[in-house]
């Protein structure tokens, strides 16, 4: 076995032990783990076994490594259901502490993209909301929304720290009925990085959805990117005879 094979090999073999220490409790979340080298001189292996091993953890999001400080536990990942129905943030996270803050609420012109997903005309206005939602005081997903300004003109920013929908029921009667969602895995930029704390190039999900109305109207055309090391989409199925 060639000295790379070799690599390859044991670093799947160090990872799958760590990870298991992790399960059993032996790792806490949060705890420091030991250094490369002591890792090293634990089982045996090179530097290069044992950080091909902690950099594959990492992506996976078990561990996080902290600039000189060290390489710590994550905490448990956030189980996010994929729900049947439209749900608020609040209610996805299942009592844990969350809250969404505000970064920009501008009107824009539509262009011939958002136009189309919005059911507009190009350069009619539109209200741009990007907000950072954080669970456990933890920054975890980047939401972006686009709602037409005529069906929610005014749109003032202290309002939208809470659900969307909520709002634009209360304020502008508007009653959201169904809507339509897609997810895929893609890699952070530096904004998206910079705003939910991790690495350039760290896999995350992207979720693009719309929302319609009771009267088939176009609500709200969404581009969520959710931390794909804090958290794991869960579906319920059930088996049809």
């Amino acid at each position: 076995m060639t000295e790379e094979k070799r690599n390859v090999a044991l670093y799947s073999v160090i990872k799958f032990k760590i990870i298991e220490l992790i399960k059993s409790g032996k790792y806490k979340a949060n705890d420091q783990l030991p250094t490369e080298s002591e890792f090293c001189e634990q089982y045996h292996v090179s530097r290069t076994t044992v950080r091909l091993a902690l950099q594959q953890l990492e992506l996976e999001g078990y561990i996080k490594r902290i600039q000189g400080k060290g390489t710590f536990v994550s905490a448990a990942k956030i189980q996010a259901p994929i729900p049947h129905k439209i749900t608020s943030f609040a209610e996805q996270m299942k009592g844990l502490r969350s809250e969404s803050k505000v970064l920009e609420l501008v009107v824009i012109p539509a262009d011939q993209s958002i136009a189309e997903l919005l059911q507009i005309n190009e350069n009619d206005p539109v209200n741009k909301l990007v907000r950072i939602r954080y669970a456990e005081d933890e920054p975890l997903q980047y939401h972006t929304s686009y709602i037409p300004w005529k069906i929610a003109p005014a749109l003032v920013q202290e309002e939208c720290t809470g659900s969307l929908f909520a709002l634009l029921r209360s304020k502008y009667n508007i009653r959201i009925e169904r809507g339509t969602e897609w997810i895929e895995p893609i890699l952070t930029d530096e904004t998206i990085s910079e705003h939910l704390l991790i690495n350039v190039g760290a896999p995350v999900f992207l979720s693009e959805s719309i929302t319609y109305d009771d009267q088939g109207g176009v609500v709200e055309y969404a581009q969520i990117i959710t931390r794909g090391d804090r958290t794991k989409f869960i579906v319920e199925q059930q088996y049809s005879t």
